[in-house]
């Protein structure tokens, strides 16, 4: 009951605080995260409690960073200095991070577990954003590339690949779309599959992860048993579902972080799992609608890699339940546990909505110098 009050309020607030915002995101944003806390309360009572407590306080947050975005326009050209943090900050985990899962991502502090790499997420799209929405000649893109490979280097010494990937994927699509060169992008895609070829070569839990895949069935009873059990979940829940409660998603490990598309399938069937993936899409499609509003670039790639980090981790995350692809351990966008990552992209969207607030006072200026011409027109 709390839960939806808080919901039906944010976004009741949000239409009268930004009248002007892309409604439809907050819309899907509340709807994701009422199913996520949702499902996660019935796996787990007490992580379900944490999550909505994150949850209210991100909301919080996301009333006040539009705001910021709008008013704070020197932050468009900190480029390297947004570099620079998520750099430090990742290398930070490197030295200090505690390993979770095989992986060394989290951070503790005064008791409380983090996960940085999720802010430096976001961190990363206005490093690019800024410094190509300046300048895309060869010697920008070049020390551009090279400080995004380092992001991405520290991430594959953490262990921590889903993420890479995404790090990746975002810098080559802001990257297109900011100098519109298929040269960079066959380059950047040719660079990525020899890293794929370098990366299982050199890490064995790749290797299990890809053998996984390609038959879990062999492998049941030890690294192919995560996504068995997940497409058992999947297939047993059938179109409608078994009902709350009434499936075990518990049998599937991790499954509140990793694997709540198979939870969520089995519970309350294909179809209202396939209606999520829609609302997801859905979201992304307007996240690129306003990109392809605003007229300023750093406003528009920044939208694009906001865009592309949050579907991207979508499909990994249900391609990776539904093995289409290998897993990768990330968290589905809003649905999954996880204080960090559903902080991250409340932010994430806000800043979206900064960007509207962007594109409205475009769109004011421009009624302002039309109303300048008139008037100067009947003078002459």
């Amino acid at each position: 009951m709390i839960q939806s009050i808080v919901l039906a309020s944010t976004i009741s607030l949000f239409h009268m605080v930004y009248p002007d915002g892309n409604r439809l995101i907050i819309n899907n944003m509340c709807m994701l995260l009422m199913i996520g806390m949702i499902m996660i309360t019935r796996i787990s009572y007490g992580k379900g409690i944490r999550q909505f407590i994150i949850s209210s306080a991100s909301l919080v947050l996301a009333f006040i960073i539009p705001e910021i975005i709008f008013r704070f326009e020197f932050l468009e050209r900190r480029g390297y200095v947004f570099a620079a943090v998520g750099i430090l900050i990742l290398g930070i985990i490197l030295v200090y991070g505690s390993v979770a899962n095989g992986s060394k991502i989290n951070f503790r502090i005064a008791g409380l577990s983090f996960q940085p790499q999720e802010l430096v997420k976001l961190i990363f799209v206005f490093f690019i954003a800024s410094i190509l929405s300046e300048k895309n000649d060869f010697k920008t893109v070049a020390i551009t590339s090279a400080l995004a490979a380092t992001h991405v280097i520290i991430l594959v010494l953490l262990k921590d690949l889903g993420s890479a990937l995404i790090f990746f994927v975002v810098y080559l699509c802001v990257l297109f779309v900011a100098t519109n060169s298929y040269l960079y992008l066959l380059s950047g895609l040719g660079a990525g599959v020899i890293a794929s070829v370098i990366a299982y070569s050199l890490f064995p839990h790749v290797q299990q992860r890809v053998v996984a895949w390609r038959d879990p069935w062999t492998t049941i009873d030890s690294t192919g048993y995560q996504i068995t059990q997940s497409l058992f979940a999947i297939s047993g829940g059938g179109l409608w579902g078994l009902g709350l409660y009434g499936g075990t998603p518990s049998s599937i490990p991790y499954v509140e972080e990793d694997f709540m598309f198979a939870a969520i399938a089995e519970e309350m069937g294909i179809i209202f799992a396939s209606c999520l993936v829609a609302i997801c899409i859905s979201t992304f499609l307007m996240i690129l609608l306003e990109a392809y509003k605003i007229r300023n670039l750093f406003g528009r790639l920044l939208c694009v890699g906001l865009a592309v980090t949050y579907i991207f981790q979508v499909f990994l995350t249900v391609g990776g339940d539904s093995k289409f692809i290998p897993l990768t351990g990330v968290t589905l966008p809003l649905v999954s546990y996880g204080g960090t990552s559903v902080m991250v992209t409340i932010i994430m969207l806000s800043l979206v909505e900064g960007e509207c607030l962007v594109r409205t006072d475009e769109r004011y200026q421009d009624y302002l110098k039309r109303k300048r011409e008139k008037i100067n027109a009947g003078k002459q």
